[in-house]
This record gives C-alpha cells, structure tokens and sequence, in this order.
C-alpha cells in the first residue's frame, strides 16, 4: 500500500508492507522522470497508519522548516 504527499515541490510516497505482527513502511522519493530513490526512511508500527505516520513525521524533520 502506497500514500502520496508533496513536500517543497517534490513527490514521496510511502510504501508500507506488514512484517510480522507490525507493520514497515519507507519512504521512496518520485522524480519526474518516473525514476524512483529510497530516502533511507524506514519506520515500524503496530498498523499501517501508524507506520505511515511514523515514516511522514521523519520525512518531515529531515526536509526541515518550509
């Protein structure tokens, strides 16, 4: 499962998979010209919202202050 957010002009998504009785979830950077890097942004959670929300509120401190 996949959840889109634009951030200072650039595209993430965060793909979350369950992994045990948790869940994961990265964070891919999506340029323009359809390729695709891992931001190196992993986080966990008991579910998939939780995981997802984890994994945003890195992203966001790492892309600091708009």
């Amino acid at each position: 499962m996949a959840r889109e957010l634009e951030l200072g002009g650039r595209t993430f998504w965060i793909i979350s998979d369950p992994e045990g009785d948790a869940w994961k979830a990265k964070v891919l950077e999506m340029r323009a010209n359809g390729e695709q890097d891992e931001i190196g942004i992993d986080a966990s959670g008991e579910t998939r919202t939780a995981a997802d929300a984890a994994a945003e509120r890195k992203l966001r401190r790492l892309l600091g202050p708009p």
